[in-house]
């Protein structure tokens, strides 16, 4: 049995057990993350490190955990500590040197410290194998574009870009590198479920890899959600209002009842917040172009120096502007767009309930795992859902595709859905073989040509044909999105969370009313008192039918969007009033600014008219390229 890691330890450490020297290697230092965590066993008056008891060449771990030292029985111990009391250590020259290296000839034999010290590589998997420093693998750089320094990604320190001991290099993502004592240190914090690269949550090429360089990834759960009540002050809600003059009737400690819809929108807000602490405060400019937004949003995807976690900064750029101006844009803006795009991309099929297409030059060009790297980014970094995903393709994503089964509405394809529709509804053999006899030619192409002996086979066929069109077909494409999906450890929260994922991925968002909208800005100064009551008018006149514009017209004039993210806006959209004739907005800031006018006519006159026109004009100059 081969050793593996430890489970809650039972014994206690007696408070004199820094004093006590490990058995193999005979020092008393008590580092857990060097050498793992120091043991004593009280009755059998023996100290052991895990690490250096982990690697030993000659044990196994023939107990149960709470039997020995880590489930090693004592007896073995012992066989092993006088095996090692032979072998001469070759890097310190003492005896008990229980470690050597598993090259083939190689006869080099050290104690776990010792190791460290010269360099060798531990693997904490498998075999538990050791190497030497003259046999240890390295990591193979074909190509090193970076001359410069980098930083190291987890303490930011600049280090040389070349493999070495010291240095290792995401295999994930080209420009991501690490001091090894930041990733050794790292993995004890994370364990197994949070342990990924920091670049793009990538976890199990990452894991593989640094178990293959000698990382240590302990098979336990996160330090953070180990700690109890670690998150308990997410869950406190404010519960007193403190603006200076409160309009509320029922005082400032008055909190409205619940409703069921605000139940839910809470909870997945909550995720949301948990998902956003992720959000480092630096900025990451991308220039996008409104006219090719899929364009520019993959180009500063794709660059060497972005990282998910960096707050986002959206400029726009004009590709016809000779002197390259930069204008300030809306994040939660461009990433409605792009989702919108996503939509309507060729990456998807079906009309309302999408499922993953198959396209050949799309998965050449790595575009599935872009677009699930773009939906994550949206989710966490406050964009919109997708809102247009069957509950097909997300059931596979949670469950996994071999757990899910397809229905007939999944199946886009016409004529693969009559050939479905054909064999299910055959009424005798007769019918049944004439489909598949007409068919014969497609069914044998994949895979799905059966004999057919009774008329109840037909279902089988049917549904084979179905997992084969819907779930098969596509399994190079949904390996790829599901990948890009994981950035930010956003499918990781679908998986935990898939009631509150589903309602936002498989369904478009309530249909705003102008409550909603009322209650979503914040009202700033106000020279004007009418011009409140004038804005109450108009949202009324908009629900009632009476205006050209909709409460979705108004949001996207104001914030970009026509939906509210489930992560909310930031900041928090508002309003202020200007002595102009027409409504400005700030996109960027979520503010709407009203006009100050002599009557409610011309007020609502006003903001049709440039409500309308605004969002005509911005339709009309993406419209060739979204869907294109």
């Amino acid at each position: 049995m081969l050793p593996r890691a430890p489970c809650k330890m039972n014994e206690s450490k007696p408070g004199g057990s820094q004093n006590l020297v490990c058995v193999f290697c005979r020092k008393n230092d008590d580092c857990p993350n060097k050498y793992g965590e120091k043991k004593t066993n009280e009755k059998w008056n023996l100290t052991v490190h895990y690490y250096c008891l982990l690697m030993s060449s000659g044990i196994w771990q023939r107990g149960k955990e709470e039997e020995g030292v880590y489930g090693f029985l004592i007896e073995d111990i012992r066989k092993e500590v006088n095996r090692a009391s032979k072998l001469k250590c070759s890097i310190c020259k003492k005896t008990g040197a229980s470690i050597g290296c598993v090259a083939p000839r190689c006869k080099r034999s050290y104690h776990f410290p010792c190791g460290l010290q010269r360099e060798c590589i531990f693997q904490f998997t498998g075999n538990f194998a050791s190497f030497c420093w003259k046999h240890q693998p390295v990591q193979i750089i074909t190509s090193n574009n970076c001359r410069d320094s980098l930083p190291c990604t987890i303490c930011l320190e600049f280090i040389e870009p070349i493999p070495t001991y010291s240095i290792l290099r995401s295999p994930c993502c080209k420009n991501a590198w690490f001091h090894r004592d930041c990733l050794q240190v790292q993995a004890i914090n994370a364990g197994v479920f949070f342990f990924r690269c920091t670049i793009c949550n990538n976890s199990d090429i990452f894991q593989k890899e640094m178990l293959r360089m000698g990382i240590h990834i302990p098979e336990k759960d996160a330090s953070w959600e180990l700690e109890e009540n670690a998150y308990q002050e997410l869950l406190q809600h404010y519960e007193r209002c403190d603006v200076r003059r409160c309009r509320c009737k029922e005082g400032r400690e008055y909190n409205a009842p619940d409703r069921q819809g605000s139940k839910f929108r809470r909870d997945i807000s909550t995720i949301m917040v948990d998902l956003g602490f992720q959000i480092k405060k630096k900025n990451k400019k991308l220039c996008i172009n409104k006219s090719n937004v899929w364009n520019s949003a993959l180009d500063g995807f794709r660059n060497q120096n972005f990282n998910p976690s960096y707050t986002i900064e959206v400029v726009y750029v004009n590709e016809n502007d000779n002197f390259g101006q930069e204008h300030p844009g809306s994040k939660q803006e461009f990433l409605s767009l792009l989702m919108q795009h996503l939509e309507n991309s060729p990456l998807f099929e079906g009309s309302l309930s999408k499922n993953l297409s198959l396209n050949s030059q799309a998965l050449k060009e790595n575009l599935y795992y872009e677009a699930g790297k773009m939906l994550a980014i949206s989710l966490v970094h406050g964009g919109p859902a997708p809102g247009f995903f069957s509950k097909t393709l997300f059931n596979c994503l949670v469950y996994g595709p071999e757990n899910t089964q397809p229905i007939i509405d999944d199946v886009s394809d016409f004529d693969v859905a009559q050939i479905i529709i054909r064999i299910n509804t055959a009424t005798n053999m007769t019918d049944l073989n004439s489909v598949i006899n007409e068919c014969s030619n497609y069914l044998e192409l994949i895979g799905c040509l059966r004999l057919v002996t009774s008329l109840s086979d037909k279902y089988m066929l049917a549904k084979d044909i179905l997992v084969y069109h819907v779930i098969k077909r596509v399994q190079a494409p949904f390996e790829s999105f599901k990948q890009g999906l994981k950035t930010l450890g956003v499918l990781e929260k679908i998986q935990t969370y898939p009631e509150a994922f589903c309602s936002i991925f498989c369904h478009k968002p309530e249909n705003l009313s102008t409550k909603i909208l009322s209650d979503l800005f914040t009202v700033h100064t106000l020279p004007d008192v009418q011009a409140l009551g004038f804005w109450n008018s108009y949202l009324q006149a908009v629900e009632d039918g009476k205006s050209a514009t909709t409460v979705e017209d108004i949001l996207i004039f104001a914030t970009g969007c026509n939906s509210i993210p489930p992560a909310g806006f930031k900041p928090t959209p508002s309003i202020e009033c200007l002595r102009m004739d027409f409504p400005m907005r700030n996109k960027c800031n979520n503010c709407l600014t009203l006009p100050i006018t002599s009557t409610y006519k011309e007020f609502q006159e006003n903001m049709d008219f440039a409500i309308r026109n605004t969002l005509r004009l911005e339709k009309e100059e993406s419209s060739h390229y979204i869907g294109h």
